[in-house]
């Protein structure tokens, strides 16, 4: 078996494995003996399950062998964020008030990915409740391109892991941002989809009307095998729409054809560092010459959207911890309290204004997808902040609304997005951007992330370990 599995694709490897050419118990295992080797540095995983996922590989193969291919993901070992409950398996959601649970199902897309016939290598390490900061009690993840940078939240273990070949992808969940900063941070492929394409049912809730669970992945045609796989409607969450699910793998190929792509130079500069600046316009000038119709558009004003996901999020993140906070408040890390106190805080009438705002400007950001059909914005504002720096992000209001400006108004609008490398810094730590389509249109996002990857090789670069 190569030296260098740990890097291959997820399509890749699966395709290798349904020839023949490689041995899911053999793969599985090499994973486990990286994780124990890589992870004590990393501190990706909350939990490794090597039981399960020593069971599940010899059901894969045993399958495979017989030829009964479940579909494209079949073998493939993976991650889950530790917001996604497991049958028996401690899910604790970055919280040590959930260190003992053990759920007694499994979430919609936890079993949805089972049935699709991965391999799970375990629960991946997240901030507390999905927020912002991790736990004062629980080490976080570290950036495998560098430790003195960020790496992302919340779905920071999964970025970190399937960034340094610890699994071939993992779920991530987004209300702010969370699947997009650690993509962008770990030189990852993120996808956030429109709110009500995958069921929420068995996911530690953050914010219900903001949060979205999508792949993380090392390329785009990988995570539109896992967004085909989870997606759909469910009867356990009414919320998850009764949109018919594509094969999102059809038709990747295709490219920019027919594709609008809209951009506005005055909202896509507006904090921008140096580094982010450049890799962008790289970035569209490679779309552009591999057939992008680009054309400017005026983007909708955002600011409002921007000051308001703070109070949105917080309110609904009271109503999420109604059973356990204040009454547990002394079990919560600084960070989760504060949002859900400014919650708390909220006047019904301050809450109303909010909500009138947020359905305005969804509907001004749909009117825009009638004149383009893929927006392109960056992942945020500056380039791979350092760990310290991050660290002041409660105390810099201009810090976090140039982390949150091209993220959490898409959680707002309820937007899809797909997140994809374009660069990297001085530092050798990776760059990102976003395109945005309008809802349902996932399809379109994954043609454009392919295209984009199938021109660059951001996307095949791996950090030294």
């Amino acid at each position: 078996m190569d030296d260098d599995i740990h890097y291959l694709g997820l399509l890749e490897l699966t395709r290798r494995m349904h020839a023949g050419e490689l041995s899911p118990v053999e793969v599985t295992e090499a994973q486990l003996r990286r994780i124990e080797v890589l992870d004590d540095g990393l501190k990706s995983f909350a939990l490794v399950t090597p039981e399960l996922a020593r069971a599940q590989a010899r059901t894969a193969e045993e399958e495979i062998r017989r030829g009964e291919i479940r579909g494209p993901l079949h073998g493939a070992p993976i991650g889950l964020k530790d917001l996604c409950w497991t049958k028996g398996i401690p899910t604790a959601g970055g919280m040590t008030i959930y260190a003992d649970f053990r759920p007694e199902e499994d979430a919609t897309v936890t079993r949805r990915l089972q049935a699709a016939g991965t391999i799970c290598l375990g629960k991946l390490q997240n901030t507390e409740g999905a927020f912002a900061d991790h736990h004062p009690e629980i080490a976080s993840p570290v950036n495998p391109w560098n430790a003195a940078h960020w790496p992302g939240v919340s779905s920071s273990g999964s970025g970190v892991a399937t960034a340094a070949g610890l699994c071939f992808g993992s779920l991530g969940s987004d209300t702010g941002g969370s699947i997009r900063f650690p993509s962008a941070a770990n030189g990852v492929t993120g996808l956030k989809p429109t709110w009500g394409r995958v069921s929420r049912y068995g996911v530690f809730e953050l914010a219900a009307t903001l949060d979205h669970i999508g792949p993380m992945t090392r390329n785009a045609e990988d995570a539109a095998a896992m967004l085909t796989a989870i997606a759909g409607s469910d009867p356990n969450d009414p919320t998850a729409a009764q949109v018919p699910v594509p094969n999102y793998l059809a038709g990747i190929a295709d490219g920019f054809n027919g594709l609008r792509i809209g951009i506005d130079p005055t909202f896509n500069a507006r904090g921008l560092d140096a580094a982010t600046t450049a890799a962008l316009a790289s970035a569209i000038e490679i779309v552009r010459s591999i057939g992008g119709d680009v054309r400017e558009i005026r983007f909708p004003d955002s600011e409002a959207i921007v000051a308001d996901w703070l109070p949105a999020c917080g309110v609904e993140t009271a109503v999420a911890h109604e059973a356990t906070y204040p009454t547990r408040k002394s079990e919560y890390g600084p960070g989760l309290a504060g949002l859900i106190e400014l919650g708390r805080g909220l006047s019904g009438m301050e809450l109303q204004k909010i909500a009138l705002r947020r359905n305005a400007f969804r509907g001004r950001v749909a009117a825009m997808f009638q004149e383009i059909d893929l927006l392109i914005v960056p992942a945020q504002a500056f380039a791979s902040p350092t760990v310290e720096k991050m660290a002041t992000l409660g105390e810099d209001a201009d810090l976090l609304q140039g982390l949150l400006r091209f993220t959490c108004i898409f959680d707002m609008s309820g937007n899809p997005t797909i997140t994809v490398p374009c660069g990297f810094t001085e530092q050798g730590t990776p760059v990102a951007f976003q395109f945005v389509s309008n809802h349902w249109d996932e399809a379109k996002l994954f043609r454009a992330g392919h295209a984009f990857q199938q021109a660059t090789e951001w996307h095949r670069r791996h950090p030294a370990l």
